[in-house]
């Protein structure tokens, strides 16, 4: 970024363009918007109404624009002067429409979180100096005359946030949930718990932060050039972190779903809880008075330590879900289910008598029990399970509500459909924004393929193998962000934007997408992400200090991230 202006703008010059004149650039593209002519100003005078069902949509809005404004933005009776919203059911979820006229703006929604995206619609309308927290002078506030009628194409419209590889404080969260807002995205799928580290606060077993938010060290680079910073690095949110998160993220409409990652990534549990750990129980079923005690993961990767598949096992992770249900209300529940190895399961005499004692063909028929239960617990609790696309292996039979996210590839994606589950597409190869974003030398900590604006921005969710009634149980998709090589809220920013407006974009619009169009809009976008100090990549390419000069990365090319992929979705290939 370069260094940000003053906060104080100064009026424009005679004959350059005016509000009226100016370009509109609604990111994400909506369904309809057209001109009309003048502009709507506010003023100290301006009111804001709306029925009492929309007091929390009318009180960010007042929240929103009053401080670069300095105006009062006061509620008021719904005269058809200033701001109003009001509701019709009969536009749909999520739907809105906003009338934009020189006497005032009208904000109709299907429902609140119609008019919420209404009202987000209303601020990119206004100059982007509005996104400042504090008073701007000199500036207009004008909106131009519009008709915009919008609605959204899926009603998943999420990102994944990994934070625990890299801690995320707090308020650099909150941060994360406003800029989804502005883009009109409405899950965040919380990547909570992992091998390097667990983040949220379990009553009943306090040594899970207390020991496994923590690791000594961190390593720096990928590939067997990296190395190690010796730093220790950890982190957690309190229950009431958690509570104030999921109740922010609802005040904007966005749902949270969080994630414990069983039954490989989980390193950090078996650190701090040892009996959880393979070889912790005798054949015989006698627990082992001392396990072998492991250390929270210093490296990024895959690792041969996974949970053991006792019963006590369950029982405390069903544990763990009971407190996760308490603070997060939504519909689904994530037990990841990923990435799971098996090389300790085929060597340990216990696990193999399990396996023996439940009837179990192989350790993919294991790990799909293990999920089963879980899955079992959850949808007794009226919840639905969330899942990377390795819980369809081992022939597993989940509850009818359980939904799987297809990350490689959109194999995934077909087999469950064609099974009946519903799908969030999330595919690597298009919407992993940890991936490098271009093949230039100066991409930091380069990741697999290069993904470039333009080609996430043709994300389709929808598989074209799916026929119409097989494509209906695509809920949407998410752009994945997995944190290993971004230890920063400004490392964030950059592999995440702007790539994450297009994927928005590529999941709101009902209409057919034009990359130039976009483009054309993202440029003037941006200007509203450079208000709110979003340090996004450059199309230009990295600046200096978004660079990682001799930190080696593990770039791939097309064809051996096909192989790979190809290799491990063999398993779940049959039906797709």
């Amino acid at each position: 970024m370069t260094h940000a202006p003053s906060t104080t703008s100064t009026p424009a010059r005679p004959g350059a363009t005016t509000p009226e004149t100016a370009p509109v650039a609604i990111v994400p593209r909506p369904a309809r918007l057209t001109r009309a002519s003048g502009a709507f100003r506010l003023d100290p005078a301006t009111r804001v109404s709306a029925p009492d069902e929309l007091a929390g949509v009318v009180a960010w809005l007042q929240q929103s624009l009053r401080p670069a404004t300095g105006l009062p933005l006061r509620e008021g009776s719904a005269d058809g002067t200033g701001i109003s919203f009001d509701l019709d059911a009969s536009l749909g979820a999520e739907a809105y429409r906003l009338e934009a006229r020189p006497a005032g703006v009208r904000i109709t929604g299907g429902d609140a979180a119609g008019a919420f995206h209404g009202a987000q619609v209303l601020r990119q309308l206004l100059p982007a100096a509005v996104y400042r927290t504090a008073l701007v002078t000199g500036v207009d506030w004008v909106v131009p005359a519009v008709d915009v009628e919008d609605r959204p194409r899926f009603g998943w419209r999420g990102t994944h946030l990994d934070v625990a590889r890299h801690f995320l404080p707090k308020h650099d969260v909150l941060r994360f949930v406003d800029l989804m807002a502005l883009h009109r995205l409405n899950t965040l799928h919380w990547h909570l718990t992992e091998d390097q580290g667990w983040r949220i606060e379990i009553a009943k077993y306090p040594r899970l932060t207390s020991v496994g938010a923590w690791r000594g060290s961190t390593q720096v680079g990928a590939g067997p050039d990296a190395t190690q910073d010796g730093r220790p690095h950890g982190g957690f949110y309190t229950q009431d972190d958690i509570r104030e998160v999921v109740a922010y993220a609802a005040a904007r409409h966005i749902t949270v779903v969080p994630e414990v990652d069983v039954p490989g990534h989980s390193m950090a549990a078996i650190t701090a809880y040892p009996h959880l750990g393979v070889g912790a129980v005798e054949v015989d079923g006698t627990p082992v008075a001392s396990p072998r005690q492991i250390a929270v993961g210093t490296e990024w990767g895959i690792f041969e330590d996974v949970l053991n598949t006792e019963q006590s096992t369950v029982d405390f992770y069903t544990d763990v879900l009971d407190e996760v249900m308490e603070l997060f209300p939504g519909t689904w529940i994530g037990i990841g289910g990923d990435e799971c190895p098996k090389a300790q399961w085929r060597s340990d005499p216990r696990t193999q008598q399990l396996m023996r004692e439940r009837g179990l063909a192989d350790e993919e028929e294991l790990q799909a029990w293990f999920i089963g239960r879980l899955d079992a617990h959850l949808a007794a609790a009226g919840r639905r399970t969330f899942g990377w696309d390795e819980i369809l292996e081992g022939n597993a039979t989940m509850s009818p509500g359980a939904t799987v996210a297809s990350w490689r590839g959109m194999t995934g994606a077909v087999t469950a459909a064609r099974r009946g589950y519903d799908v969030v597409a999330c595919p690597d190869d298009q919407v992993y924004l940890d991936y490098r974003q271009s093949d230039g030398p100066d991409e930091p900590i380069p990741v697999s393929i290069p993904l470039t604006l333009a080609d996430v921005y043709a994300f389709e969710p929808v598989p074209d193998a799916l026929d119409e009634t097989e494509a209906r149980h695509v809920l949407g998709g998410q752009a994945n962000i997995w944190t290993e090589h971004m230890d920063s809220p400004r490392t964030i920013d950059f592999f995440a934007f702007p790539r994450l407006c297009a994927v928005a974009e590529a999941l709101w619009t009902t209409e057919p997408r034009d990359f130039d169009d976009f483009s054309t809009r993202l440029a003037v976008h941006l200007s509203r992400l450079d208000a709110i100090g979003v340090e996004y990549r450059h199309e230009s390419g990295p600046l200096p200090w978004q660079r990682r000069p001799g930190v080696p990365g593990r770039p791939a090319s097309r064809e051996e991230r096909e192989a790979y992929i190809e290799s491990v979705v063999a398993n779940i290939r049959a039906e797709a």
